[in-house]
């Protein structure tokens, strides 16, 4: 078998809760081993032996210890300049050992001593029981982590000289060059991850605390895998608590259990292209809309582009009735949508939210009180200019000297053209231009000063086309900051933008809540965005990074006044891009990485099913909440789909019991359909030949 390796890279997080979650990790990137009589677990003492033990059990294969010995600098034995193993197989690190200038007399001296305590360690753990035989056997050789790989190196080279069939080497964590150093010694090298920087192995764990003799003398006692009954899988647990869904919507008693008395429910999608997760999220808002009184759709989406969707569901020429455009007002939805022209569009302008838009309207048509009608609203910073252009164009139409004041203040922009907003925080970053922070935060300001003004007018009408203005000022004022900041960084720049989505949510609520006849706490809102802001960051690698999200904000604030719910999918199509701005593509969707919680959820052999998760709803069946509480890849595709590079372009770690309150897996999902398909669009619903092309 040619040498392989096999994971994934990833930030600098802690990515396992203790090493036998580590364990129960590995043994999913290891199942293809499972019940097989010619395959042993090894443990490297004494920290992967607890790693080990998890495989063993997983796998039903027989567990045993391999000692091996770190070889120190004679003045400082923290220091490894190698290893031995037993039948005393020494490897040195010659760059080391001539660095340090160590004698042939002084690492013979170590390597004797520490012989002696591998022999002594050896009869401590087995008590008097044999090794495992190993020749013939496929061994997997499990560590709690490597940094240099020393200690494996030295194992992997004894074994060999037993002879098996093969040596499998398997670690959480470790640095990729190591990884792809072993692979060459091994038939087949598994790193669950390989943490970027690697810092030390313990910064992968929570809880790294030395593993003492006892525990391993105590694991290494119990009876070894073969007899026992078959361990449940994580497929099997789930699909025992799982709740059927029709096309990825839950029963309503279900959701009226899930919701229960939360304002906020946020509804995610693992694409930005997913035709289910469109369909499901929709008929799940109005069941929200009609059965729990939520009053708003907020969306990731621009503010101008979605406050002009809300004027027509409101009804134009009503309570938000001012003329769209110098033309008019909209007179249908698809009109309404059209102000999502920048990328990517079909997010936005696609059949399910034009239907969704629709029936929205006809809802609100049956509300007598104007206050009390349901509205769309955007949450996204990416409307630097349009929303600069709605801030101008309110204020010529109430207040013409205060106009005169946001063009000059505006102004400052017209240095760049582009419209998204790039060029200039390329300028402003690196000096090549001014920067406009001065300029946002005093429009905001003078806006809110004379907040009195404005709104001693025409009641109602008034306070709506003022808050929309205000909120519009409020993304000029984050847009300038996020793409200042966006070449710093993209923590910074994608915390910039979370920030703002929560503060656009919690403007909104207090907006609705001030508007309502029925008083404080009466605005309810639902929340469409994808996973990646949906779901709490603390729950992720990317939360180990310092980065944010909307959920994880919104819960900090809110408390058990929210939901977070998450989708997902095995395989498919979904409509992407290539690149940033490129074309609308519809793209097959790869089958899910071995090990991910899709694979997971695939395996429970359910088309489409809800899961709560446990630490959030109070139910605990414990072998389904282990499977949950693990950490496991997740996939996130956003307007660009790279099938190629999937595993470092859309996958990350997630514990899924902390990240939401409840998924919904759809086990086989269809691209989204644009409102406007173009002909590559069109021409890639033919069957793909990925990855061949022929």
């Amino acid at each position: 078998m040619a040498p392989t390796t096999t994971g994934t890279r990833a930030g600098s997080a802690r990515l396992f809760r203790d090493r036998r979650e580590a364990g129960q990790v590995l043994a999913g990137l290891l199942a293809a081993y499972s019940h097989d009589d010619d395959v042993i677990v090894l443990g490297l003492a004494r920290g992967g032996v607890p790693v080990a033990h998890e495989v063993s059990a997983a796998l039903q294969a027989p567990l045993d210890v391999f000692v091996v010995r770190k070889l120190g600098l004679p003045d400082h034995p923290e220091v490894a300049v190698g290893a031995i193993a037993p039948g005393g197989r020494i490897v040195l690190n010659d760059d080391m050992v001539r660095g340090f200038g160590v004698t042939p007399t002084q690492l013979r001296e170590v390597a004797e001593r520490e012989g002696r305590e591998l022999q002594r360690r050896e009869e401590v753990y087995r008590g008097g029981r044999p090794p495992l035989e190993v020749a013939g056997k496929i061994v997997l050789l499990v560590d709690d982590g490597l940094a240099t790989g020393a200690s494996m190196r030295a194992a992997v080279l004894a074994l060999r000289e037993s002879e098996p069939a093969q040596v499998v080497v398997a670690v959480p964590a470790a640095p990729e060059s190591t990884c792809r150093e072993l692979a060459g010694l091994a038939d087949e090298m598994i790193c669950a991850s390989m943490p970027t920087p690697f810092l030390a192995v313990g910064e992968s764990y929570w809880d790294f605390r030395q593993t003492e003799d006892d525990e391993v003398c105590e694991l290494l006692a119990a009876p070894v895998p073969g007899a026992p009954p078959a361990i449940e899988s994580a497929a099997e647990s789930i699909a025992r608590v799982a709740v059927d869904c029709v096309d990825g919507v839950p029963p309503a008693a279900v959701l009226d259990e899930v919701v229960g008395d939360a304002r906020i429910v946020l509804i995610g999608e693992s694409s930005h292209g997913t035709h289910e997760f469109y369909a499901a999220r929709a008929e799940i808002t109005r069941w929200l809309i009609e059965h729990k009184g939520f009053t708003a759709v907020a969306a990731e989406a621009d503010w101008p582009d979605a406050y002009r969707v809300n004027r027509w569901v409101q009804g134009a020429g009503g309570v938000l009735g001012r003329d769209v455009d110098d033309t008019g007002a909209d007179t249908s939805a698809e009109e309404a949508l059209s102000g999502f022209e920048r990328f990517p569009a079909w997010m936005w302008r696609n059949d399910v939210v034009r239907d969704f838009v629709r029936w929205l309207r006809v809802h609100n048509e049956q509300i007598v009180d104007p206050a009390e009608r349901v509205g769309f609203y955007g949450l996204d910073l990416y409307s630097l200019h349009r929303s600069m252009q709605e801030v101008l164009r309110y204020l010529d139409a109430t207040e013409p000297a205060a106009a005169q004041r946001a063009r000059a203040r505006y102004a400052c922009f017209d240095h760049t053209s582009d419209e998204d907003g790039q060029a200039y925080g390329y300028a402003a970053a690196f000096g090549a231009g001014a920067s406009c922070e001065r300029e946002v935060v005093a429009q905001l300001a003078d806006l809110n000063r004379h907040a009195l003004d404005y709104l001693g007018r025409d009641g109602l009408v008034a306070t709506d086309e003022f808050f929309c203005a205000q909120q519009n000022a409020a993304a000029v004022r984050n847009a300038e900051m996020y793409y200042r900041t966006m070449f710093r960084g993209r923590v910074t720049s994608w915390n910039v933008r979370d920030t703002h989505m929560a503060q656009t949510l919690d403007a909104l609520l207090g907006h609705l809540e001030s508007r309502s006849s029925t008083g404080a706490d009466a605005a309810r809102v639902v929340v469409w965005a994808h996973n990646s802001h949906v779901g709490d960051a603390r729950a992720t690698e990317v939360g180990g990074d310092g980065q944010l999200t909307l959920g994880q904000l919104v819960r900090q604030r809110h408390g058990d006044a929210c939901r977070l719910i998450g989708f997902s999918t095995y395989d498919g199509t979904v409509t992407a891009a290539d690149e940033w701005g490129g074309p609308a593509h519809h793209k097959t969707v790869r089958t899910a990485l071995p090990g991910s919680i899709e694979e997971v959820f695939h395996d429970t052999g359910k088309p489409s099913f809800l899961v709560r998760m446990p630490n959030r709803t109070g139910r605990v069946d414990m072998p389904a909440a282990e499977a949950l509480d693990t950490v496991r890849l997740a996939r996130a595709i956003g307007v660009i789909y790279l099938p190629g590079t999937e595993r470092q372009s859309h996958y990350y770690h997630v514990r899924p019991a902390d990240q939401y309150d409840a998924m919904i897996h759809i086990d086989h999902t269809q691209a989204l359909r644009p409102l406007d398909p173009t002909s590559v669009w069109i021409k890639g619903q033919r069957p793909e030949t990925y990855p061949s092309g022929l």
